[in-house]
């Protein structure tokens, strides 16, 4: 599913923002932080690379990354290019992201945030980030789904890997 939208990129909030770069240098260390992992992509119209703390959901073997503030502008890169690069425990890995139609992402929504959901500290901010808690409906998270794009993440062998998933970390993305 591509979108193009010509309103202003979505933006994380303040905090995020801010400690974003701490993160970035923390999970560039290897320091594992949940589900949290660096993605890289190309820029749609620079075409340098972009470094973004992101989290990683996995449902059924299958990973998911989500704009959890919206459309922002490393999702609007990864639309662009169709290629990342994820970063996790040290080690870099390029990979197709597929976006995924709301229709197809609301479940695998529900169910990546349902630990989470259980969790009485991370609750209240999932709450507040997605709009959804323990008491959702289907509906709420297709809602959702609209709101936060969700792309599949799958495995690129070497000789697939293209210009968007070589993983250089010579330029940072501004935060989410």
């Amino acid at each position: 599913m591509t979108t193009t939208s010509t309103a202003q990129p979505a933006i994380a909030p303040a905090f995020v923002r801010a400690l974003n770069p701490l993160i970035r240098r923390l999970l560039r260390a290897g320091m594992p932080m949940g589900p949290n992992i660096l993605l890289t992509v190309r820029g749609r119209r620079t075409g340098e690379p972009r470094t973004f703390p992101v989290g990683l959901f996995e449902v059924d073997g299958r990973r998911f990354v989500m704009g959890s503030f919206g459309e922002t502008n490393w999702i609007r890169n990864l639309r662009a290019s169709g290629e990342a690069s994820v970063r996790a425990a040290g080690e870099d890995e390029p990979v197709r992201a597929s976006e995924l139609p709301a229709e197809v992402a609301a479940p695998i929504l529900r169910r990546a945030l349902a630990r989470f959901l259980a969790r009485p500290l991370m609750a209240p901010m999932l709450r507040g980030w997605y709009g959804v808690d323990a008491s959702s409906t289907d509906a709420d998270y297709l809602t959702r789904a609209r709101e936060h794009p969700m792309f599949e993440l799958t495995p690129l062998d070497g000789q697939e890997a293209g210009a968007g998933a070589r993983p250089t970390h010579a330029h940072e993305g501004r935060a989410a």
